[in-house]
């Protein structure tokens, strides 16, 4: 039996033994339910497809996940995947049961409200969500929401939906965080010790209807090499060029033979967010409430070069003889690499509700996140004298942002029908401009090199009625209509000379839904839902420049949306203390929005990679997740799931090649299970992850996992121990990585770290 089958069979079994146990303690009230760490949701058995699947405590988060920054809590719900690369990574996008780490934008995340998913891309890097808005501190739950299920969301819910809840105090709190991390990384030349420290505190009150929250927090964070400077190996060799030692041969993620001559990506952060929430409370029984976070980062990243010349001096560029084979080390190879990111962003929400208890209650909400200051250096000359000074480019990103306005209202007059409806709107601004500069560190900006501007909205209405049909029957109807338009958008460039005023497109679309729920008995009860989104092409999508050699080309910026067609059909068993739920999911998606190669001249031969729209794609695939508490001994908490996946690439006319490979980023398993232990003030946490390998290429010519830029299946055991040391302080102590596996998802990611944390409240 392959390992992928044996940990298939052991992780079932496991669920299986987990739901069927019988409980030993007493009953978990539905008070008590709130306290699982990962809880599944009444969506099945009130029928309401906006109700959520998973929905984390981040008191029970911060017991049993080592938790510093906000996405950690995210680290054991199902079929999720964070890929962050080091503590205070902004670079961390979710993957989901069915898309991978490179379709942020088929993911809606909230903070309060605030749309917090950059909807100004669909990728790993600028378009990652934005979880420092919210600090671990300030969070009370998080609820996720599989599939485009319900009508109150918009397209880019086909992955799911996070929404990020803070807390508000009910009397005078004053609460504190002090937590370092520790990570010893090797690999190649590089055997370093890095680490990360945290401040974060806060202070908050209630006076009558009114309350407010202030909170701070301060990291500073240094990383492991995010990348390694590589080489492909010439076909012959040579005794041509300077010779140098310390590289290492290897091969690449298409099994090419490179040698790998530094680190690259090597980060240290200095980040501050500053948080205030007010919240007023009047006597009709609305509540007024208003957000802001600030968040500020200073990032320089850095390289190591591991090539000596013959001197012992350390090497950079130039013609150069490495293991027999002669290279030419352009400086851009570590220069480029090198960087200085000053980001200054400023999100806001504003929210007016009603009581939800009574026939009829009303939302208004207000979201803006704005790009205050953003901008990029980077070196151009060679290293090592452009560690000090020489030329170099700045990237500028200030005047980016979104804003979102929504109306929603619900109905619960009629005895069998809760009607709810709502507008929304959300407008989308891409700016981008990219100057030379004399010097890189400190010069003010010189000639324009190339830029790109776009905008993106979208206007909507929603309807969704969950109906009882029948005693234990429960239907949920609703339609969503979008219509969308991209305008505004243009790119230009100095060298080569290009000035091009994009086409204004849109779209108009309607997307229907329906789940239809059964509760069986007091124990089970089966739902089967489906829906239909669309995901809008997003602004960098349509207006991304090609620079191929020494023209300049841009696509036709006549992206379609894609369509999704989701369908889901879920049983859930609960008895006493333990939870059992069986999904069973598909995914079909036409005109997927995904980069993939082909020429950018009709006829021509040479191949580029840029986003197109893929004919069409598939996801099949089931999920397990089980929950036991006081699981054959009281105290002992368990929980595991699993997601199987078959994800296809079903029909694209312009790469064959494509056809029938597995969609890039989408593992065929993935799992995870926790077992915590409670005895009086201490709680004793082991947990584990595992993910089989994936593929980065739409043809999936990547056979090689285990290196830079593979994909790599990892098995990762996490540890925690918390102790209550009284009613205001903790502490506690854990291992991520506790195994040390050493594996990739494109870059190389976090071996063994030890983490500590004391916190305060009153």
């Amino acid at each position: 039996m392959s390992t992928t089958a044996r940990l298939y069979a052991t992780v079932s079994v496991s669920a299986f033994l987990f739901a069927m146990h019988p409980a030993r303690a007493q009953t978990i009230g539905a008070g008590l339910q709130p306290e699982y760490v990962i809880v599944t949701a009444d969506r099945a058995r009130i029928a309401d497809p906006t109700a959520v699947d998973v929905q984390i405590s981040a008191a029970k988060a911060y017991e049993q996940i080592n938790t510093v920054n906000t996405e950690d809590m995210l680290k054991y719900a199902p079929s999720l995947i964070v890929r962050k690369r080091h503590y205070g990574d902004t670079q961390d996008p979710v993957a989901t049961r069915t898309s991978g780490l490179g379709a942020s934008a088929r993911n809606l995340i909230f903070v309060d409200g605030i749309l917090v998913s950059s909807p100004i891309g669909n990728n790993n890097s600028a378009a990652s969500p934005h979880f420092g808005v919210a600090a671990p501190q300030d969070v009370s739950r998080i609820d996720v929401l599989y599939g485009p299920f319900s009508a109150r969301y918009a397209g880019n819910s086909i992955g799911a939906t996070i929404a990020i809840t803070t807390r508000m105090p009910d009397r005078f709190e004053l609460y504190g965080d002090a937590t370092g991390a520790v990570e010893n990384f090797r690999q190649y030349s590089t055997d370093q010790t890095v680490g990360t420290w945290q401040l974060s505190g806060g202070v908050g009150d209630r006076t009558g209807a009114f309350s407010w929250r202030l909170s701070a927090n301060h990291l500073d964070s240094s990383a492991q090499p995010l990348g390694y400077a590589t080489l492909t190996r010439p076909a012959a060799t040579s005794a041509a060029g300077t010779v140098l030692s310390g590289a290492f041969n290897n091969l690449n993620r298409t099994g090419a033979p490179i040698v790998v001559i530094g680190d690259t990506g090597i980060e240290h952060q200095v980040q501050d967010t500053d948080t205030l929430r007010l919240a007023y409370d009047f006597d009709n029984h609305w509540q007024l409430a208003y957000s802001a976070s600030l968040f500020h980062q200073d990032n320089d990243a850095g390289v190591r070069s591991y090539l000596q010349g013959p001197a012992g001096s350390t090497v950079y560029a130039g013609n150069s003889n490495i293991n027999g084979y002669n290279y030419n080390v352009a400086a851009s190879t570590f220069s480029n690499q090198v960087t200085n990111t000053q980001q200054t962003q400023l999100a806001q929400g504003l929210s007016l509700t009603s009581d939800k208890d009574g026939d009829f209650a009303w939302e208004l909400l207000a979201s803006d996140y704005a790009y205050l200051n953003d901008k990029q250096r980077v070196p151009t000359a060679a290293l090592p004298g452009a560690f000090t000074a020489g030329a170099g480019t700045i990237n500028r990103m200030n005047g980016t942002g979104w804003y979102t306005l929504d109306a929603n209202g619900v109905w619960k007059g009629w005895v069998t029908h809760e009607l709810a409806f709502g507008l929304h709107r959300d407008a989308e601004t891409f700016a981008q401009q990219r100057n030379n500069l004399t010097d890189w560190i400190a010069g003010g900006t010189g000639t324009v090199a190339n830029a790109a501007k776009g905008r993106t909205a979208t206007n909507a209405v929603w309807v969704q009625d969950i109906w009882s049909l029948l005693p234990g029957v429960k239907a949920a109807l609703g339609v969503r209509y979008e219509d969308w338009r991209a305008y505004a958008g243009s790119n230009t460039s100095a060298s080569p000379a290009l000035s091009v005023t994009q086409p204004r497109i849109s779209a108009s679309t309607l997307s229907p839904k329906a789940s239809l729920a059964w509760t069986m008995s007091d124990t089970w009860t089966v739902t089967g839902s489906w829906g239909v989104a669309y995901r809008m092409p997003t602004v960098t999508e349509l207006y991304q420049a090609i620079t191929t050699g020494t023209s300049l080309t841009v696509p036709n910026p006549n992206l379609r949306p894609e369509r999704a067609s989701s369908y889901e059909l879920a049983a859930e068993r609960r008895s006493g203390n333990s939870r059992f739920r069986l999904s069973l999911f598909e995914e079909d998606i036409t005109s997927a929005l995904l980069s993939q190669t082909a020429p950018l001249v009709a006829g021509s031969p040479t191949l580029f990679s840029f986003v197109q729209n893929v004919d069409r794609t598939q996801v099949r695939g089931i999920e397990m997740v089980a929950d036991q508490y006081d699981a054959f001994i009281p105290g002992l908490e368990l929980m595991a799931s699993l997601t199987a996946a078959d994800g296809r690439i079903r029909q694209d006319s312009t790469f064959a090649a494509a056809v029938g490979k597995f969609l890039p980023g989408v593992p065929k398993l993935k799992a995870n299970a926790m077992a915590t232990y409670r005895l009086e003030d201490w709680v004793f946490t082991l947990g584990a992850r595992y993910s089989d390998r994936s593929f980065g290429t739409m043809d999936n010519s990547d056979p090689i996992s285990q290196t830079y830029q593979g994909f790599a299946g990892y098995f990762v055991a996490d540890a925690r121990v918390r102790y209550n040391v009284n009613e205001n302080w903790n502490i506690s102590l854990g291992v991520d990585n506790l195994n040390n596996d050493k594996y990739f998802l494109f870059h190389p990611f976090p071996q063994r770290t030890f983490v500590m944390e004391v916190h305060f409240a009153r």
